[in-house]
């Protein structure tokens, strides 16, 4: 009995050793107080609309002179579209249209990327905003706006950004870039092609003016690439002449836009069959700017 008290003293230590062990391992739980990273808001569309369903009929019969003529199977097949081939519908879709009238061929596509970022620190729309900003210098173009917070690691500082305005969608052109100035129908002209983003200087090669589809406007009428107001959260056009050299005088006008975390993209060009003919800039450029606004209304509603 003499151990007894030597037995009571090393069981305390045990227990207190134990209840120790358990205080800091619920301390260690409790420092709450660092702190946590807040999960950016996701963006506004979580769905795309159906893009072959997008234009109304009434303006595909605008956009698309000829079609309405034909024979009702082929006007039909006209008016329905070609779907773009994607994997993923959620993220990405785009339809597009081609007519050909005795005088001209048009071709109209529209696409609509849904942009998620991965990144729980970075909202969709911030992401979607970058995605839009390597559009806007492919197209040698820089817009008054900030870009998103993972800009310029992607599409350079603000002081090369700056450098690049008023280029050539030539400079520093990142990846896929001259996918958007091209129209998927026809596979034209890339961006390079153009020594200058202004649509004016390589669609008056006759100098001429005129009116009227293929009979085009003159260098001093065409108005040049520029960043749009009042669509969606941000927008540029494109207007594309064709390449120097070609026998084909064909030109492609780009209208894109952001909203919220879409980014839509209208392609709509016009080669006219005769080689002496030039496209009319100015109406090209407003049939897809016209196009492109309901397109942004149709998403807002």
């Amino acid at each position: 009995m003499a151990y007894v008290p030597g037995v009571a003293l090393l069981a305390a230590l045990v227990v207190g050793c134990s209840a120790g062990s358990d205080s800091n391992a619920n301390g260690a739980d409790s420092k709450a107080g660092s702190p946590t990273v807040t999960p950016a808001p996701p963006g506004r569309y979580e769905t795309l609309p159906a893009p072959c369903r997008a234009v109304p009929r009434g303006m595909l019969k605008d956009l698309l002179p000829g079609a309405a003529e034909l024979p009702g199977d082929q006007q039909e097949k006209v008016f329905r579209g070609s779907a773009s081939v994607t994997y993923d519908t959620d993220r990405k879709v785009g339809c597009s249209w081609k007519s050909d009238a005795p005088n001209a061929t048009r071709n109209l596509s529209i696409d609509f990327e849904r942009v998620v970022s991965y990144d729980p620190a970075v909202s969709d729309d911030d992401r979607a905003d970058t995605v839009y900003a390597k559009k806007e210098k492919a197209a040698g173009l820089s817009s008054s706006a900030a870009p998103g917070p993972d800009a310029e690691k992607n599409s350079g500082t603000p002081g090369e950004k700056g450098k690049d305005k008023g280029k050539g969608a030539d400079a520093d052109e990142p990846e896929g870039a001259a996918a958007d100035a091209t129209p998927s129908a026809d596979g034209s002209a890339d961006p390079s092609s153009s020594s200058s983003p202004s649509g004016g200087d390589g669609g008056g090669d006759n100098g001429g003016t005129g009116t009227g589809t293929g009979t085009g406007t003159g260098t001093e009428d065409a108005l040049p690439s520029r960043v749009l107001d009042n669509l969606g959260d941000a927008a540029f056009l494109h207007d594309l002449p064709t390449r120097a050299g070609s026998t084909a005088q064909h030109r492609t006008v780009s209208v894109v836009f952001r909203t919220s975390n879409v980014v839509v993209t209208v392609r709509y060009a016009e080669q006219p069959a005769l080689v002496t003919q030039v496209p009319d800039s100015r109406e090209l450029q407003e049939k897809a700017q016209a196009l492109a606004r309901k397109l942004a209304e149709t998403l807002s509603e």
